[in-house]
């Protein structure tokens, strides 16, 4: 019932996401193309792609939430980590765009900077804000990867609305007092959000081939579990372990040694007492598969 919960309400969140961003682009490039304010038109599309972002994200999460089936055994957790990749490509995509604005403004007369523009930038900085602290709050609540890269991907829409509130305020500035290098206050900013951009979209890129790549947990992770096993009585060695993220849980795999002499319905108690104590401790692990070999006194 929990993780019914949980399910339901990463997918209302993927859909708040996904509306406000519509609604962000439009007030983007609408108010930037009237008022001529090149960062936000900018911003405005970079919002447009995280439109296809969060419908990526909105998508891989209801698809993760499938059971398993015949073509699926271990379940449909990976279309998460397939849409964090996808938002990964899309940030590294704006920041290159971003980037381009950015440098071509600095060879052009700079644009007089607008009051309604600067207001539609903070409005944007605190939606944004907010819709992230919201996302990424749930996402590690309920372990959604694709929630997680929604949230991520809200802060690097933090960052570029941050720099337009910035650019636009020193263009206002520049206006005012006839300082020209406060003037191109707006691409100065961009170029400074396309880093933070860029290095958003090689963090998620990079844990989304890891988790493609089946990557190990953490170490750490797996001496939690060492210990888990090896506090079972019957349990004389662990002769193999291995864990690894499926998405939104996690599968771990163990080869165990046990007495020899034990009959199958003993060995099949050990393997429901191992598993259950894991299951019991670590809401997120989805299935735990557990091999036994047989343990003789005489192999200390």
């Amino acid at each position: 019932m929990t993780h019914f919960i949980s399910s339901k309400s990463a997918i209302l969140a993927g859909w708040i996401s996904l509306i406000s961003n519509i609604v962000l682009t439009i007030l983007k490039i609408a108010v930037g193309t009237i008022f001529h304010s090149p960062v936000l038109l900018a911003d405005g599309y970079h919002n447009a792609g995280d439109v296809v972002a969060s419908g990526a994200a909105l998508t891989s999460m209801r698809i993760s939430q499938r059971p398993a089936d015949e073509d699926h055994p271990y379940g449909h957790g990976k279309a998460e980590v397939i849409s964090s990749a996808i938002v990964a490509i899309i940030l590294g995509l704006a920041a290159i765009y971003i980037a381009y604005e950015s440098i071509s403004a600095f060879f052009s007369e700079p644009e007089k900077a607008s009051m309604i523009a600067f207001i539609t930038a903070i409005i944007s900085l605190v939606a944004k804000q907010v819709l992230y602290v919201y996302t990424i709050r749930l996402g590690r609540k309920v372990n959604s990867k694709g929630l997680i890269a929604t949230a991520k991907d809200h802060l690097a829409d933090v960052y570029a609305s941050l720099a337009a509130v910035i650019g636009i305020g020193l263009a206002m500035v520049g206006d005012a007092y006839d300082i020209l290098i406060f003037s191109y206050g707006d691409p100065i900013a961009g170029i400074i959000v396309t880093v933070l951009v860029f290095k958003l979209a090689y963090e998620m890129g990079k844990e989304s081939i890891d988790t493609l790549m089946e990557k190990s947990v953490e170490p750490e992770r797996l001496a939690q579990f060492q210990a888990m096993i090896l506090s079972v009585p019957e349990v004389k060695r662990i002769d193999r372990l291995r864990a690894r993220e499926h998405g939104h849980y996690v599968l771990v795999d163990l080869r165990i040694g046990v007495d020899g002499h034990l009959t199958i319905q003993e060995g099949h108690d050990i393997i429901r007492k191992i598993k259950g104590s894991i299951m019991a401790e670590n809401d997120d692990v989805d299935e735990v598969l557990i091999h036994l070999n047989p343990w003789y006194p005489d192999e200390g």
